[in-house]
């Protein structure tokens, strides 16, 4: 499996404390690359090695296969496209004339402005000035001066930050598509992993600045347990019943019963045993836990192997 980025050791203190801890990425080619985590995981100082923006204490970044290192990083970077926090722009200038300054400091065609701004669904507003511009136009204008030089990498930290459901909605369509329409790898930092889930096939869940787990994520849901979830008016009663009986279950966040289960058959069982000690359910479905589930199992279990040690 080709990869376009691989870091081995990759490690970043400041002052005692850690931020990114012996970190070992390997991103395939195309496609979406979710690297996960919530704020203060350490996400924006491993793309910060990455792009060269900060040193690393210890351990190396390959890019493309090669060592990235001071002689040859403005090389390598050309082949990189980046949007990292909130994109500089020019709020007098119009989002084309924006997008022409980049182009040339990059010497980039300029016939890649129009094919950015159509990538990016701006051309209609590509002659307004940017501070004319809602912040989701902002985000998208950012994407397109990342895309001007054609890049075989997109690194993307935080894309949605700060964005209504309706941006949000714009720019995961916008992010899906961009390995089919551009070949582009895109290497896709943030902390909404329900968002990430739709659109990424290989991720990695970073916490505390160490990596969790990385890898495709149908095999990440293959590790984690179906759910029975139980929707019941007296849960309290309902939990002590269940857990009496053998089951191991967790109240969600929603007010319903999760409860760790492989088959129909478990299902049945609940649904009986709580129905014979009369108590009222309302819902009762098998569930593949969501990435956020996966996530908070994985951090909650991370942190108490830490306190233990």
């Amino acid at each position: 499996m080709k990869c376009l980025i691989e870091t081995s050791g990759l490690t970043r203190r400041f002052g005692a404390r850690i931020a990114v801890d012996e970190l070992n990425l390997s991103v395939p080619a195309a496609g979406v690359y979710g690297f996960l985590g919530p704020n203060g995981a350490g996400k924006t100082t491993a793309i910060r090695m990455l792009l060269g923006l900060i040193r690393p204490n210890a351990g190396e970044v390959r890019l493309f296969g090669v060592v990235a290192e001071r002689g040859n990083r403005a090389s390598l970077m050309r082949r990189v496209g980046a949007l990292v926090e909130s994109p500089s722009l020019y709020p007098h200038l119009t989002g084309r004339e924006n997008l022409e300054v980049t182009r040339r400091l990059l010497g980039a065609p300029g016939n890649l402005i129009d094919l950015s701004l159509d990538t990016v669904k701006l051309t209609k507003d590509a002659d307004r000035r940017v501070r004319e511009y809602s912040l989701g136009m902002r985000q998208r204008l950012g994407l397109a001066l990342a895309l001007l030089n054609k890049p075989e990498l997109l690194i993307l930290d935080e894309p949605t930050n700060g964005l209504d459901p309706a941006g949000i909605h714009e720019m995961r369509d916008l992010i899906r598509r961009l390995p089919q329409e551009f070949g582009v790898t895109v290497f896709l930092s943030s902390h909404l992993l329900s968002e990430v889930e739709q659109i990424a096939g290989h991720i990695g869940i970073i916490h505390e600045g160490k990596l969790l787990f990385q890898g495709p994520l149908a095999e990440l849901q293959t590790k984690q347990q179906t759910q029975l979830i139980v929707g019941v008016k007296q849960l309290d009663a309902a939990s002590e019943c269940l857990t009496k009986a053998g089951w191991n279950v967790h109240r969600s966040v929603d007010s319903m019963l999760s409860i760790a289960a492989k088959t129909s058959d478990d299902a049945i069982r609940v649904n009986k045993l709580l129905v014979d000690h009369r108590l009222d359910v309302f819902h009762i479905a098998l569930a593949q836990p969501s990435l956020e589930d996966i996530f908070l199992t994985l951090t909650t279990n991370s942190g108490a192997g830490r306190r233990a040690a």
